[in-house]
Protein backbone atom coordinates (compact mmCIF):
# COMPACT_ATOMS: atom_id res chain seq x y z
CA UNK A 1 0.00 0.00 0.00
CA UNK A 2 1.62 3.46 -0.62
CA UNK A 3 2.16 5.89 2.14
CA UNK A 4 -0.35 8.49 1.25
CA UNK A 5 -2.66 5.64 1.68
CA UNK A 6 -1.27 4.55 4.71
CA UNK A 7 -1.97 7.94 6.38
CA UNK A 8 -5.39 8.27 4.69
CA UNK A 9 -6.76 4.64 6.72
CA UNK A 10 -5.04 5.75 9.66
CA UNK A 11 -6.83 9.23 9.76
CA UNK A 12 -10.06 7.30 8.58
CA UNK A 13 -9.78 4.28 11.03
CA UNK A 14 -11.49 5.30 13.59
CA UNK A 15 -14.57 6.51 12.72
CA UNK A 16 -15.06 4.96 9.07
CA UNK A 17 -17.95 2.41 9.09
CA UNK A 18 -16.43 -0.37 7.66
CA UNK A 19 -13.27 -0.41 9.79
CA UNK A 20 -15.61 0.23 12.59
CA UNK A 21 -17.56 -3.18 12.47
CA UNK A 22 -14.28 -4.85 11.27
CA UNK A 23 -13.20 -4.18 14.94
CA UNK A 24 -16.41 -5.68 15.84
CA UNK A 25 -16.10 -9.16 14.36
CA UNK A 26 -12.50 -8.71 15.67
CA UNK A 27 -13.91 -8.58 19.45
CA UNK A 28 -16.46 -10.98 18.59
CA UNK A 29 -13.68 -13.56 17.70
CA UNK A 30 -11.52 -13.21 20.72
CA UNK A 31 -15.00 -13.42 22.81
CA UNK A 32 -15.71 -16.78 21.49
CA UNK A 33 -11.97 -17.83 21.66
CA UNK A 34 -11.77 -16.85 25.53
CA UNK A 35 -14.95 -18.61 26.00
CA UNK A 36 -13.68 -21.66 24.21
CA UNK A 37 -10.95 -21.80 26.84
CA UNK A 38 -8.13 -19.83 24.73
CA UNK A 39 -6.20 -17.75 27.56
CA UNK A 40 -4.71 -13.97 25.52
CA UNK A 41 -1.38 -14.50 25.16
CA UNK A 42 1.09 -13.14 22.57
CA UNK A 43 -0.66 -12.23 19.32
CA UNK A 44 0.38 -10.58 15.98
CA UNK A 45 -1.53 -8.06 14.36
CA UNK A 46 -0.13 -8.27 9.99
CA UNK A 47 -0.50 -5.70 7.90
CA UNK A 48 -1.61 -3.50 11.39
CA UNK A 49 -1.29 0.32 9.20
CA UNK A 50 -3.20 2.36 11.93
CA UNK A 51 -3.54 -0.05 14.67
CA UNK A 52 -7.24 -0.35 15.11
CA UNK A 53 -7.20 -4.02 15.35
CA UNK A 54 -3.80 -4.05 17.18
CA UNK A 55 -5.16 -1.66 20.23
CA UNK A 56 -8.62 -4.60 20.00
CA UNK A 57 -6.21 -7.29 20.87
CA UNK A 58 -4.33 -5.23 23.64
CA UNK A 59 -8.01 -4.38 25.19
CA UNK A 60 -8.70 -8.19 25.19
CA UNK A 61 -5.89 -8.71 27.09
CA UNK A 62 -3.90 -9.85 24.67
CA UNK A 63 -0.05 -9.11 24.02
CA UNK A 64 0.24 -7.73 20.81
CA UNK A 65 3.02 -6.29 18.12
CA UNK A 66 2.20 -5.09 15.23
CA UNK A 67 3.34 -5.56 11.50
CA UNK A 68 4.11 -3.20 9.19
CA UNK A 69 5.81 -3.43 5.62
CA UNK A 70 6.58 0.31 4.92
CA UNK A 71 8.78 2.49 6.95
CA UNK A 72 5.16 4.88 6.65
CA UNK A 73 2.94 2.56 8.06
CA UNK A 74 5.66 1.02 10.93
CA UNK A 75 6.16 5.22 11.67
CA UNK A 76 2.22 5.37 11.90
CA UNK A 77 1.63 2.82 14.26
CA UNK A 78 4.92 3.52 16.66
CA UNK A 79 3.09 7.12 16.85
CA UNK A 80 -0.08 5.59 18.11
CA UNK A 81 2.07 3.84 20.77
CA UNK A 82 1.96 0.07 19.41
CA UNK A 83 4.77 -2.28 19.46
CA UNK A 84 5.72 -2.58 16.20
CA UNK A 85 8.23 -4.57 13.98
CA UNK A 86 8.74 -3.77 9.96
CA UNK A 87 9.43 -6.75 8.08
CA UNK A 88 7.80 -8.69 4.82
CA UNK A 89 4.59 -11.05 6.04
CA UNK A 90 6.52 -13.50 3.46
CA UNK A 91 9.30 -13.74 5.96
CA UNK A 92 8.04 -13.12 9.52
CA UNK A 93 11.02 -12.25 12.35
CA UNK A 94 9.64 -14.40 14.81
CA UNK A 95 10.33 -17.68 16.28
CA UNK A 96 8.42 -20.63 15.28
CA UNK A 97 5.69 -21.47 17.66
CA UNK A 98 5.50 -18.36 19.61
CA UNK A 99 2.30 -17.03 18.97
CA UNK A 100 -1.10 -17.56 20.08
CA UNK A 101 -2.97 -15.76 17.75
CA UNK A 102 -2.25 -14.14 14.09
CA UNK A 103 -4.65 -11.77 13.34
CA UNK A 104 -3.95 -10.55 8.98
CA UNK A 105 -6.61 -8.66 7.39
CA UNK A 106 -6.63 -8.21 4.32
CA UNK A 107 -2.89 -8.87 3.64
CA UNK A 108 -2.66 -12.06 1.36
CA UNK A 109 -4.01 -10.81 -1.97
CA UNK A 110 -0.99 -8.29 -1.88
CA UNK A 111 1.13 -11.02 -2.70
CA UNK A 112 1.88 -13.16 -5.75
CA UNK A 113 3.09 -15.70 -3.25
CA UNK A 114 0.12 -15.61 -0.72
CA UNK A 115 0.96 -19.51 0.25
CA UNK A 116 4.47 -17.56 1.97
CA UNK A 117 2.65 -15.65 4.08
CA UNK A 118 0.14 -18.48 5.24
CA UNK A 119 2.93 -20.62 5.83
CA UNK A 120 4.51 -18.39 7.99
CA UNK A 121 1.81 -17.55 10.01
CA UNK A 122 1.21 -21.46 10.28
CA UNK A 123 5.06 -21.33 11.25
CA UNK A 124 4.74 -18.75 13.76
CA UNK A 125 1.63 -20.04 15.49
CA UNK A 126 2.24 -22.60 18.68
CA UNK A 127 0.61 -25.85 18.11
CA UNK A 128 -3.13 -25.03 18.61
CA UNK A 129 -3.22 -21.70 18.13
CA UNK A 130 -5.57 -19.77 15.90
CA UNK A 131 -5.38 -17.22 12.84
CA UNK A 132 -7.95 -14.88 11.82
CA UNK A 133 -8.01 -13.87 8.36
CA UNK A 134 -9.76 -11.57 6.36
CA UNK A 135 -9.81 -11.16 2.32
CA UNK A 136 -11.69 -9.06 -0.68
CA UNK A 137 -14.10 -11.36 -2.46
CA UNK A 138 -15.13 -12.60 -5.41
CA UNK A 139 -12.98 -11.36 -8.47
CA UNK A 140 -16.06 -9.75 -10.36
CA UNK A 141 -15.70 -7.20 -8.22
CA UNK A 142 -12.40 -6.26 -9.45
CA UNK A 143 -11.78 -2.35 -10.07
CA UNK A 144 -9.76 0.45 -9.91
CA UNK A 145 -9.78 0.67 -6.28
CA UNK A 146 -7.64 -3.28 -6.26
CA UNK A 147 -5.12 -1.66 -8.63
CA UNK A 148 -4.82 1.23 -6.55
CA UNK A 149 -4.41 -0.07 -3.24
CA UNK A 150 -2.22 -3.04 -4.56
CA UNK A 151 -4.19 -5.98 -4.77
CA UNK A 152 -3.05 -9.36 -6.67
CA UNK A 153 -6.17 -10.83 -6.77
CA UNK A 154 -10.06 -11.33 -5.23
CA UNK A 155 -10.51 -14.70 -3.55
CA UNK A 156 -13.68 -16.85 -3.61
CA UNK A 157 -14.05 -19.46 -0.60
CA UNK A 158 -11.96 -22.17 -2.76
CA UNK A 159 -9.27 -20.24 -3.19
CA UNK A 160 -8.99 -18.88 0.25
CA UNK A 161 -9.51 -22.63 1.46
CA UNK A 162 -7.21 -23.75 -0.60
CA UNK A 163 -3.97 -21.52 0.31
CA UNK A 164 -4.79 -21.50 4.16
CA UNK A 165 -4.71 -25.07 3.80
CA UNK A 166 -1.72 -25.84 1.35
CA UNK A 167 -0.35 -23.71 4.58
CA UNK A 168 -0.80 -26.62 7.36
CA UNK A 169 -3.64 -25.05 8.88
CA UNK A 170 -6.92 -26.70 10.00
CA UNK A 171 -9.87 -24.58 8.44
CA UNK A 172 -12.74 -24.14 11.16
CA UNK A 173 -14.60 -21.38 9.29
CA UNK A 174 -15.45 -19.35 6.60
CA UNK A 175 -18.10 -17.08 5.87
CA UNK A 176 -18.83 -14.04 3.49
CA UNK A 177 -18.89 -10.29 5.47
CA UNK A 178 -19.90 -7.01 4.10
CA UNK A 179 -23.17 -9.13 1.91
CA UNK A 180 -26.05 -6.08 1.98
CA UNK A 181 -23.68 -3.68 0.88
CA UNK A 182 -22.55 -5.89 -2.11
CA UNK A 183 -24.84 -4.32 -4.87
CA UNK A 184 -23.97 -0.74 -3.75
CA UNK A 185 -20.21 -2.04 -3.69
CA UNK A 186 -20.38 -3.30 -7.10
CA UNK A 187 -22.30 -0.05 -8.38
CA UNK A 188 -19.33 2.44 -7.41
CA UNK A 189 -16.57 -0.32 -8.46
CA UNK A 190 -17.70 -0.31 -11.89
CA UNK A 191 -16.88 3.85 -11.81
CA UNK A 192 -14.45 3.87 -9.46
CA UNK A 193 -11.10 5.49 -11.05
CA UNK A 194 -8.76 4.77 -8.21
CA UNK A 195 -8.72 3.79 -4.47
CA UNK A 196 -12.37 4.56 -2.48
CA UNK A 197 -10.64 4.96 0.61
CA UNK A 198 -12.50 8.21 1.33
CA UNK A 199 -13.97 10.20 4.52
CA UNK A 200 -18.15 9.68 3.83
CA UNK A 201 -20.52 12.16 4.79
CA UNK A 202 -21.42 12.09 8.56
CA UNK A 203 -25.01 11.35 7.78
CA UNK A 204 -23.89 8.67 4.65
CA UNK A 205 -21.42 6.95 7.63
CA UNK A 206 -24.06 6.30 9.63
CA UNK A 207 -26.41 5.14 7.73
CA UNK A 208 -23.77 2.24 6.52
CA UNK A 209 -22.94 1.92 10.05
CA UNK A 210 -26.49 1.09 10.12
CA UNK A 211 -26.67 -1.80 7.23
CA UNK A 212 -23.64 -3.47 8.25
CA UNK A 213 -24.60 -3.22 11.98
CA UNK A 214 -27.85 -4.90 10.95
CA UNK A 215 -25.67 -7.71 9.18
CA UNK A 216 -24.46 -8.71 12.37
CA UNK A 217 -28.22 -9.98 13.25
CA UNK A 218 -29.29 -11.76 10.01
CA UNK A 219 -28.34 -15.17 8.20
CA UNK A 220 -26.45 -13.84 5.23
CA UNK A 221 -23.06 -15.70 5.75
CA UNK A 222 -23.53 -18.30 3.19
CA UNK A 223 -24.17 -15.53 0.53
CA UNK A 224 -21.78 -13.68 -1.66
CA UNK A 225 -20.14 -10.66 0.21
CA UNK A 226 -17.85 -8.17 -0.19
CA UNK A 227 -15.02 -9.44 2.16
CA UNK A 228 -14.80 -13.17 3.16
CA UNK A 229 -13.31 -13.98 6.92
CA UNK A 230 -11.73 -17.42 7.77
CA UNK A 231 -10.59 -18.87 11.32
CA UNK A 232 -8.28 -21.65 10.85
CA UNK A 233 -5.84 -23.17 14.02
CA UNK A 234 -2.45 -24.54 13.88
CA UNK A 235 -2.99 -28.90 14.84
CA UNK A 236 -1.69 -29.73 17.73
CA UNK A 237 0.30 -32.53 15.60
CA UNK A 238 2.53 -30.44 13.76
Amino acid sequence: MEATEVRKLAALEDTHWWYRERRVLLARALRRLAAAGHRPGRALDVGAAGGGNTRVLRAHGWRPVALEYTPEGAAVARERGLDVVQADARHLPLPSASLGLVVAFDILEHFDEDHLAAAEIRRTLRPGGTALIAVPADMALWSAHDEAVGHVRRYDRASLRAVVEKAGLVVDELWSWNVLLRPAAAWRRRRSTGSDLDDPHPVLNLGLRAVITAERYLPVRSLPGVSLMLRAHRPTEN
